[in-house]
């Protein structure tokens, strides 16, 4: 294995498969001084859309109604 001009190289499919990189994976490098180890980042997940989505909606309810009084609502009571 060689790495290129841009210091660049491919990690063996067969490695990526047994270690769960898949692409867009955060990685970083570990130098210990005498070999370089390429670890998972330690990085914070991005929040999923429907987070996202609750988050964008949270405290924008203008009514102030009981669950029991939404319920009835729903239930045509």
């Amino acid at each position: 294995m060689r790495i290129t001009s841009k210091g660049q190289v491919t990690i063996p499919a067969y490695i990526r498969e047994k270690a769960g990189l898949l692409p867009h994976t955060e990685v970083d490098f570990e130098f210990d001084g005498r070999s370089v180890r390429l670890v998972r980042a330690g990085v914070q997940k991005k929040p999923s859309r429907g987070a996202r989505a609750v988050a964008a909606l949270r405290g924008r309810g203008d009514v102030n109604l009981s669950t029991k009084a939404i319920m009835a609502l729903t239930r045509g009571s």
